[in-house]
């Protein structure tokens, strides 16, 4: 599962120029047409330990619109794996965008009830439920190999931008593992800066929990830019990930990308940044769950 490093685009704005700010965007949402982001990054050494350890099936868990879920299927679709989804709530026909896709990639569905979905044991449900043996993954695929492969965007950039190296990392968390990985791979060399996409503090506990023991005390959690979590948006937000469309053909996803592009620059305007800094965004992908999006609310995305 090897890919060319993903590009990094610069976008040039008056108020980047005017607080003497640059950002840069590295374009993982580049690295695969349907596995792409985090994901790819995830998934990578999980899907090769898979295949080291001789299984055909993977199994794994996700929401109805999960871009994990995607992506799972795309993969095991690529690398000749069976894969089955345990999906949280009742099913509901014609599947929405996000499970025809998975579907098309030969995904088969397990659908259980909400409660049901918060109070199991994963991994034992899942083995009580599939007769065969299979490759585990968790729910957004966070763990350690995982966070080895989130690791590579740091060495990524070194080789790319060296000897001019970001001041600041910023990027999307949701379950913490992309952030996690990016903080070990840095080795406190530069200030992590992640953009909370749902509500709560405790994304703090989850990314510390991924560090274990290790002192790195180089990263934060903005929380302020989750504009109501996960399936809800404001008309603000999405303008703004139209306008980064029309005007610098960076497309964003209305979950994760957009707030926290949205974020970033709202750190520029209250002078958070040092001047003459530069800030690297990673691009978590998510670009699937556009259409989603779109069906459930109308097609407000561009």
């Amino acid at each position: 599962m090897q890919r060319p490093p993903s590009p990094i685009q610069e976008i040039e704005m008056p108020v980047l120029v005017a607080k003497k700010i640059r950002l840069l965007v590295k374009r993982d949402d580049l690295l695969h047409p349907q596995v792409s982001g985090n994901k790819w990054r995830k998934l990578k050494y999980n899907f090769l330990e898979a295949q080291s350890l001789g299984f055909q099936k993977v199994v794994t868990y996700g929401g109805a619109f999960s871009n994990h879920l995607a992506a799972v299927a795309a993969a095991g679709k690529y690398l000749g794996f069976d894969t089955f989804g345990i999906i949280r709530g009742e099913a509901h026909y014609p599947l929405n965008p996000t499970l025809q896709f998975a579907a098309s990639c030969g995904m088969q569905f397990y659908f259980i009830p909400r409660a049901t979905y918060r109070t199991i044991d994963r991994l034992a449900f899942a083995q009580q439920t599939f007769p065969f043996p299979f490759y585990f993954l968790p729910e957004g695929g966070t763990n350690a190999l995982a966070l080895q492969g989130c690791e590579e965007i740091i060495s990524e950039v070194a080789i790319q931008l060296t000897p001019q190296l970001p001041d600041y990392y910023c990027l999307s968390v949701g379950t913490g593992g992309t952030m996690a990985g990016v903080v070990k791979g840095l080795r406190n060399k530069a200030k992590v800066i992640g953009f909370a996409a749902l509500k709560g503090d405790f994304l703090h506990r989850e990314v510390q929990t991924l560090l274990g023991e290790a002192a790195f005390g180089n990263w934060e959690i903005a929380l302020d830019y989750h504009f109501g979590g996960y399936a809800k948006f404001q008309a603000e937000l999405i303008e703004f990930i139209n306008s980064m469309q029309r005007n610098y053909q960076l497309p964003l996803d209305p979950v994760y990308t957009g707030k926290t592009l949205f974020g970033i620059l709202d750190y520029v305007k209250k002078d958070y940044f040092i001047p003459e800094s530069t800030i690297l965004m990673i691009h978590t992908g998510g670009l699937q769950g556009i259409a989603g999006f779109n069906q459930r609310f109308g097609n407000i995305i561009d």
